[in-house]
């Protein structure tokens, strides 16, 4: 079904859009690259969690609620006036739900339908194969546990509640003692070697695909918990979290990016079948990197995510590419600008 937005459609003009998003993971970054595009800005903040966005300047307005869920159809009608443009990123998804997000009739930068088959593990997975990348082993229950496995809970933020177990045995102790109530898991075999997450950008405007940079997380206490002897941490009985802190840069050795590329690409072709007009804009596959090299990727994001955030400036591979720092965030309000001036901007919109 075309959908019809309230935008003024006989503009070319740039200045009149406003990039707009929630307060929140990679605001910041957003924020400045539309401010860098020459594009007008807003945030969306939760009330006490706004200092960061007026004290670093990048904000041409704040709009305050009480509660995310306050996103309602009044806050949507003066987003509508404004002729915003939401940019969502993780925060964006998790507080407010595909559900909510596919109801929205504010403009909408990328596929919604897309968000369907991130959310979802079983979905997500199908897609994955499809795109003939490898993955780790999934088990179906509890019992079936013969080797280190990773259990992830549906909807876990940010890798809180992950754990590790190698038997059933385990995975029953540590679930009753720390996550009695949950019952949407996955369990996935623990593949060890280097955590890589590849940020990428397709646009079909160029029809290109970049790789933008890459980085590794800090997790807590998983990074940290190799500075405790083996012995104290038994008698310590600590479980590693995996909850994520901050991103490390990563510079990835030079042989490996034409997979990495070939990837991606698969990936893009695959969504087209799959909803919409498939996956556009920023998106992350998350992969561990083998001691043989074998890139096994176990999730995938399908827009910007934090781990761009330490290239505000860009990043060595957008560095060589463009002749300004190039942000992910800078990267969506180009496109987004671009498509404006070229009246092509119902090919950006979800």
């Amino acid at each position: 079904m075309a959908k019809s937005y309230p935008i003024p459609q006989a503009s070319n003009n740039p200045k009149d859009f406003v990039i707009a998003t929630m307060g929140s993971h990679s605001a910041l970054q957003i924020l400045k690259g539309a401010r860098d595009e020459g594009m007008r800005n807003l945030v969306i903040c939760k009330k006490g969690k706004e200092r960061p966005y007026k004290s670093y300047g990048v904000a041409d307005e704040i709009i305050l609620v009480d509660e995310w869920t306050d996103w309602n159809e009044a806050l949507e009608e003066e987003l509508m006036k404004r002729n915003a443009i939401i940019i969502p990123h993780g925060s964006f998804i998790a507080y407010l739900g595909h559900e909510r997000v596919q109801k929205m009739r504010t403009m909408y930068y990328g596929t919604k339908e897309i968000l369907e088959w991130e959310s979802d593990r079983r979905l997500e997975r199908e897609w994955l194969e499809k795109s003939q990348l490898m993955l780790p082993r999934v088990f179906e229950k509890p019992e079936d546990i013969d080797k280190p496995v990773i259990v992830k809970f549906h909807g876990a933020g940010g890798g809180f509640g992950y754990f590790v177990v190698k038997s059933p045995e385990q995975f029953y102790e540590v679930k009753r003692k720390k996550y009695p109530e949950e019952e949407d898991f996955v369990i996935q075999e623990y593949i060890l070697g280097v955590p890589l997450y590849i940020h990428y950008f397709y646009s079909p405007i160029t029809k290109e695909l970049e790789i933008m940079s890459l980085d590794k997380r800090y997790e807590s206490n998983a990074d940290s918990i190799g500075r405790i002897r083996a012995e104290d941490q038994l008698a310590a009985n600590i479980y590693t979290s995996y909850t994520i802190v901050g991103n490390i840069p990563i510079v990835v050795r030079e042989s490996l990016l034409p997979e990495l590329f070939e990837m991606g690409d698969r990936v893009v072709e695959v969504s087209k079948t799959l909803c919409g007009k498939g996956l556009f804009g920023p998106f992350c596959l998350e992969t561990i990197v083998t001691r043989k090299l074998q890139i096994v990727v176990f999730e995938i994001s399908a827009r910007i995510v934090a781990g761009t955030n330490p290239f505000i400036e860009g990043s060595p591979y957008t560095q060589l590419k463009y002749d300004v720092p190039m942000s992910t965030g800078r990267r969506i309000a180009r496109e987004i600008k671009q498509a404006i001036a070229a009246g092509r901007l119902d090919e950006v919109l979800g």
